[in-house]
């Protein structure tokens, strides 16, 4: 079966840092419908030994036939591989020619998980993908083992790579993460405080100063200087003689 193995370590990202979290095989409750049919094609195989030469090949190829069909089910079950990573999930399948589907964490929206009657007996239930893209090989996972320890490790990885925010367990509200502060301005850009300013209130200081030399001067009748005007061009407007 060595021959068949679907080896996931091909597939990984490794110079990325990818890393197996999981690797899902088939529970075995996948291949009792392949068992059965193997056994019922032993048994139409067994009377070629016993029939008259002339028609031994007619059991001998029905019988023939059903243990090849199952056998191929149980290795093609055996190479049907489910792997979580901390950067993806995919799925390796396929015996001569091998398929793969893959999907981001960051695209998964909803995992749901169903377990069957059976299922909760002997321990398998079925994954149900809802994603970005549905037009993939992920949407259903069938006969995982363990499904619920193995949710709550998608789960884990998801939380773990900070796609979903967190949830306060008391209030069931949204953690918002604060807010980074806002960058400090470089030193050159600073205003300069006045001389003698320690506490960074000298402007006002300076202001109030500015403020009363205005009510004094208008006091004692005077006026203030006009400001310049402002010439967006910075050009005179004079005429200019020109020689002639």
């Amino acid at each position: 079966m060595s021959v068949f193995d679907p080896r996931i370590e091909k597939h990984l990202i490794v110079d990325h840092g990818e890393v197996v979290i999981d690797e899902v095989r088939k529970h075995w409750a996948a291949i009792v419908a392949a068992v059965l049919e193997l056994f019922a094609g032993a048994i139409v195989l067994l009377p070629s030994f016993f029939v008259p030469p002339l028609v031994w090949w007619v059991p001998a190829l029905v019988g023939g036939g059903v243990v090849l069909h199952a056998a191929w089910r149980i290795l093609e079950q055996h190479t049907d591989r489910f792997v979580i990573t901390n950067m993806r999930v995919f799925r390796v399948h396929g015996i001569l020619s091998q398929s793969i589907a893959t999907m981001p964490l960051a695209r998964i929206l909803d995992i749901s998980v169903h377990t069957p009657i059976i299922g909760r007996i002997f321990g398998y239930g079925h994954f149900v993908f809802e994603s970005a893209a549905q037009a993939q090989g992920l949407r259903e996972i069938r006969f995982v083992g363990d499904p619920d320890a193995r949710g709550l490790t998608i789960q884990r990885v998801i939380q773990q790579a900070g796609l979903r925010g967190r949830v306060d367990p008391q209030t069931q509200a949204p953690v918002v993460p604060p807010r980074p502060a806002p960058p400090l301005p470089a030193p050159g850009n600073r205003p300069e405080r006045p001389e003698g300013d320690t506490d960074g209130w000298g402007w006002l200081a300076d202001a109030q100063r500015r403020e009363d030399e205005h009510l004094d001067r208008l006091r004692r009748g005077e006026t203030s200087p006009a400001p310049a005007s402002f010439d967006p061009d910075r050009t005179t407007t004079a005429p200019i003689d020109l020689p002639r």
